[in-house]
């Protein structure tokens, strides 16, 4: 088999991020259910399968997480509501979905508050003992919640069924899907278009029958939901960035030893480490190529274009940012430094 450069770096990154050490665990089993929203395939449920792997390698089988991907217990908001419940245990949502549970996580929805360039700095503050992981931590504490992974998710692009898409006035007058947030539907009037607030599992359909003509996600989700088979054109907007959260009861984490939880959150950095750099990678390549090969034409966007949408969602960030508290909004910018 001849192995190409891509495979190559892949497994020396495997193998730099694969430091699994077998632990004592002699706690007692325990059986805990995550629910997550992305489809088979994913870099997402790849890092998810990985934190399950390592939860049972790590406890020795006493410790087993049941999967359940692709939305099957609900939507994001429904999987978010019962591990607040506590009929799960743990369950993940995007950013923007969180922001229907407290305002405070619309930070990471401003428009260009982050910037792929500097996403290094902005893992380090999220990773365990960082200042972002810290602040977090007590906004999803206070409504119950006990955040597990920062899952990447990545940053949104615009994608449209029949018009070509470039700068911001490519797409006024568009029908848009968003998710429940504010800030996003905000967005997508600045630019002119129309917002349709509408779950995930509907997209597909809705581009299919016409009821939405455009949608700002990632390549990869799109892609591995298939949506490329309804869409033609996209612009490399990058406009905002979004996590995939795993958020366990507060209640039920609480009540787990001690040893329990520093396994999990060991796994739970591991399998996120690799998920970032070679499950992350590897299918943003795969998915933009593979969107390209289905004949979706791709625009990158120019600094030009891409100042363009900075200064047309500003008013947008200065909106949402008034509410938000300013020292959070700092915690995100000193990342970007």
């Amino acid at each position: 088999m001849k192995v190409t450069p891509l495979i190559l770096s892949s497994v020396v990154l495997m193998m730099s991020v694969s430091t699994t050490v077998m632990a004592d665990y002699s706690g007692p089993k325990i059986k805990m259910k995550l629910a997550h929203p992305a489809p088979p395939g994913s870099h997402i449920t790849v890092a998810y399968k990985k934190f399950a792997d390592l939860v049972k390698e790590k406890s020795d089988g006493r410790i087993k997480v049941q999967l359940f991907p692709g939305s099957v217990l609900g939507s994001d908001r429904v999987m978010i509501e019962g591990a607040q419940r506590g009929t799960l245990e743990v369950g993940v949502s995007s950013t923007p979905n969180l922001a229907s549970f407290t305002p405070l996580y619309q930070v990471f929805d401003l428009p260009y508050i982050t910037s792929p360039e500097h996403q290094e700095k902005l893992y380090k503050s999220l990773d365990k003992d960082g200042p972002l992981n810290i602040y977090l931590e007590k906004v999803a504490n206070d409504i119950g919640l006990q955040p597990i992974m920062y899952a990447e998710y990545g940053y949104r692009n615009f994608v449209s069924k029949d018009r070509p898409l470039n700068g911001p006035a490519s797409l006024s007058g568009l029908k848009i899907r968003t998710t429940d947030s504010q800030v996003e539907v905000a967005v997508a009037k600045a630019l002119g278009a129309n917002p349709s607030p509408i779950s995930w599992g509907e997209v597909y359909t809705a581009l299919q029958q016409g009821t939405i003509d455009a949608e700002g996600n990632t390549f990869d989700l799109m892609y591995g939901a298939k949506h490329h088979e309804n869409l033609k054109y996209a612009v490399t907007s990058a406009h905002n960035y979004g996590m995939q959260v795993a958020m366990a009861n507060k209640k039920w984490w609480d009540g787990l030893p001690a040893e329990a939880q520093q396994l999990i959150e060991e796994a739970s950095q591991e399998a996120v480490t690799y998920q970032r750099t070679v499950a992350y990678p590897e299918d943003k390549i795969k998915s933009r190529q593979g969107m390209i090969d289905a004949g979706v034409i791709i625009h990158e966007a120019t600094e030009e274009e891409l100042a363009e949408y900075r200064q047309v969602t500003k008013p947008v960030f200065d909106q949402f940012a008034a509410n938000l508290p300013a020292e959070l909004i700092k915690l995100v910018q000193d990342t970007q430094q």
